[in-house]
């Protein structure tokens, strides 16, 4: 079995910038500690807050109608909620929700576009992070309509633990139906699948990761290809 990463203390977007820049941003922000489950945003009300998770994730939902929810971003340590406000963007297009509870920090959308105008790098790095997450809308549609749900939904299960740092993590078969746009009995079927391989282990709404080397062989070339834009970004 093999582990992810240390729990990291920082939010990488925060911490790529110069040392004054990055002080003065956290200056203007509050410690939060986010709570499972809690909406951030609402579709289509006004963005008061921005958020830089740092040991939290927040899944990013589109409802396509009265009865279909599907998740369309996932944003942990390695990016922002509420970059769309740096291309004007007052209000969500996308409903937030806080899918792995823990600290981030938060503040006001003004005190935001304020420090985008000071910081020629805070401004430049949020500017690459939007053009990131639109090429990766654009893979997730691709994945969602050409991919197998067991491909899918490893995944989906290795994007939560690169952002939840840790190999066990909360989430329900029913969440994960919503998060894949696909049937609850279709997520169970996956589900079994990976756990008869003995790459995951289920059990009372929790995900424990065995084989985090088998569920990379398991997923869909489209998990390489996030990681593959993430490292450009950060190189960047």
């Amino acid at each position: 079995m093999s582990a992810v990463p240390a729990l990291p203390v920082v939010n990488r977007l925060i911490a790529a910038l110069p040392q004054r820049d990055a002080r003065r941003l956290l200056a203007v922000a509050e410690p939060v500690e986010l709570e499972f489950g809690a909406v951030l945003y609402e579709a289509g009300a006004r963005i008061r807050y921005a958020y830089f998770p740092t040991a939290s994730f927040i899944s990013e939902m589109i409802r396509l109608d009265p009865h279909s929810i599907v998740e369309v971003g996932l944003i942990g340590n390695e990016g922002m909620l509420g970059a769309s406000l740096a291309l004007d963007a007052t209000e969500s297009s996308l409903t937030a929700l806080v899918q792995g509870a823990g600290p981030a920090w938060r503040l006001t959308s003004a005190a935001l576009l304020r420090e985008i105008e000071r910081s020629a790098a805070l401004r430049a790095g949020v500017q690459r992070y939007v053009a990131v997450r639109i090429g990766q809308l654009a893979q997730t549609a691709g994945c969602t309509r050409f991919h197998l749900v067991e491909q899918r939904l490893a995944r989906w299960l290795l994007m939560t633990q690169d952002r939840a740092h840790k190999d066990a993590f909360r989430v329900t078969h029913e969440f994960l139906a919503y998060m894949l746009g696909v049937r609850r009995v279709g997520v169970t079927k996956a589900a079994h699948a990976l756990q008869a391989r003995h790459l995951i282990a289920y059990r009372r709404g929790a995900v424990t990761i065995l084989d985090r080397a088998g569920m990379e062989a398991a997923a869909c070339a489209c998990y390489r290809a996030d990681l593959a834009t993430y490292a450009r970004l950060l190189a960047a």
